[in-house]
């Protein structure tokens, strides 16, 4: 239980603003275990955003203001943190000739067009997807996509070697399958929690498919996975089950 613990204060530290005691130092191993609860502190994110999607709403706020009013709550939350590994992701695939030059241009913290447009396309994606949902689904869908799309992180990070030797990623321990298994399963547990039968089942699979499918990409681009890597897909997973979601529950 201490250990659950000590991965939960380490996680929400790591994926969050909210400040937390890191234990240990937060050095290996602890990084690379903390990641078998990702999940719940994502379903604790996605819970906030939906609280405050609700609580917009009850003020009288038009639907798409309070759903962009919520989402940006958000990013306050996590710190774009995220968003700002789809940003630079976009960025280094798009802009570099090879390995090395996308692997540099990913470092760059300044934000070119590709990280500008995909930002923007996801923030519009999941602006519609949020507000054209049913109130009364909102919350446990959130739940269940904040979830699930952190749930395939650690898989990732366990499958694909590190495609620098220095970062977030190359710095957080040598994961192992227990992690990942572990992960996977919480996330999965919140989906059908959360979610009608059939929508957990798709909303399952689509996850599963959008971070194959970044893994993929991400393979052929620059050999490997790094922490942009790990924030574009749970961007890229997100927007694909919000959008699911609406489809099937609006």
């Amino acid at each position: 239980m201490s250990d659950w613990l000590d991965d939960l204060r380490l996680a929400v530290g790591m994926l969050t603003r909210i400040p937390m005691p890191h234990p240990h130092g937060a050095s290996p191993p602890y990084l690379a275990r903390a990641q078998r609860v990702f999940p719940l502190v994502g379903a604790a994110i996605g819970g906030a955003i939906g609280l405050f999607y609700l609580t917009f709403l009850a003020t009288g706020m038009p639907v798409t203001a309070a759903a962009a009013l919520a989402l940006g709550t958000g990013m306050l939350l996590t710190g774009a943190f995220h968003e700002d590994g789809l940003a630079d992701m976009a960025d280094g695939f798009g802009g570099g000739r090879d390995k090395a030059a996308k692997l540099e241009i990913m470092r760059d913290s300044r934000l070119g067009t590709y990280g500008a447009l995909i930002l923007l396309v996801s923030f519009a994606a999941k602006l519609a997807a949020l507000a054209s949902l049913p109130k009364s689904s909102v919350l446990m869908s959130l739940i269940a996509v904040h979830a699930l799309s952190r749930g395939p992180l650690p898989t990732i990070a366990l499958m694909l070697p590190d495609a620098r030797d220095d970062g977030l990623a190359a710095s957080s321990g040598q994961l192992d399958f227990a992690t990942a298994a572990t992960a996977a399963a919480i996330a999965i547990g919140v989906a059908f929690l959360c979610l009608p039968i059939i929508e957990g089942f798709l909303a399952i699979l689509v996850a599963g498919c959008a971070a194959t499918a970044v893994a993929w990409l991400a393979n052929q681009q620059i050999g490997g996975q790094t922490g942009d890597v790990l924030g574009g897909t749970q961007q890229i997973a997100e927007v694909a089950i919000l959008l699911l979601l609406t489809i099937r529950l609006g």
